[in-house]
């Protein structure tokens, strides 16, 4: 399995890209920031984000893009910021035919640390552990991507078979009812 991780931003949106399946070794394939310029329009801004994140995705065809989700921040500014790259990262997916995962921090950080209230040098360090790396990837936000696409790597089997599992029972449900 080859996933697209992204830790939108603005500023600085984090891409990283993992190969491999649970419970093996996993492999970084690549990892990076798009950036753009503070004080360019917004439209621009996301224009930007959008031929990066398209970049990515042509030179590594991802099978899934994994997206943290948006959580709420007392800064208005930087939530829909957030969002909108968030948006952007989806729509290019989307556009391909790529599943979007969406991963809260909390679930990324247990999934790499154990914990979900680890801090962004935790997340660093497992990520380089997990991933054999000589050194946390910088800046955090490219290490955030890479926690994303292996959360994704380990969670996906399990949330597959669950969403399995109520799609059958939903089935089993309707077929007993009478029409």
């Amino acid at each position: 399995m080859r996933v697209l991780g992204v830790d939108p931003g603005l500023t600085r949106c984090g891409v990283g890209v993992v190969e491999g399946v649970a419970g093996r070794p996993l492999t970084m394939v690549g990892v990076g920031v798009v950036r753009t310029p503070v004080d360019a329009e917004l439209g621009h801004r996301l224009v930007a984000i959008e031929q990066g994140i398209e970049a990515w995705l042509d030179e590594h065809r991802p099978e899934f893009v994994a997206v943290e989700r948006v959580f709420s921040q007392h800064n208005v500014r930087t939530v829909m910021g957030t969002a909108q790259a968030s948006a952007v990262a989806m729509l290019c997916a989307a556009r391909r035919g790529i599943p979007v995962a969406l991963h809260t921090p909390s679930e990324v950080k247990a999934a790499v640390t154990g914990t979900g209230r680890a801090d962004k040098a935790q997340v660093g360090a497992m990520v380089t552990r997990l991933l054999r790396l000589d050194a946390p990837p910088k800046p955090a936000d490219a290490a955030d991507a890479l926690a994303l696409a292996i959360c994704h790597i380990w969670r996906a089997p399990a949330q597959n078979r669950l969403q399995q599992a109520v799609a059958q029972h939903a089935a089993k449900a309707t077929k007993g009812r009478p029409a």
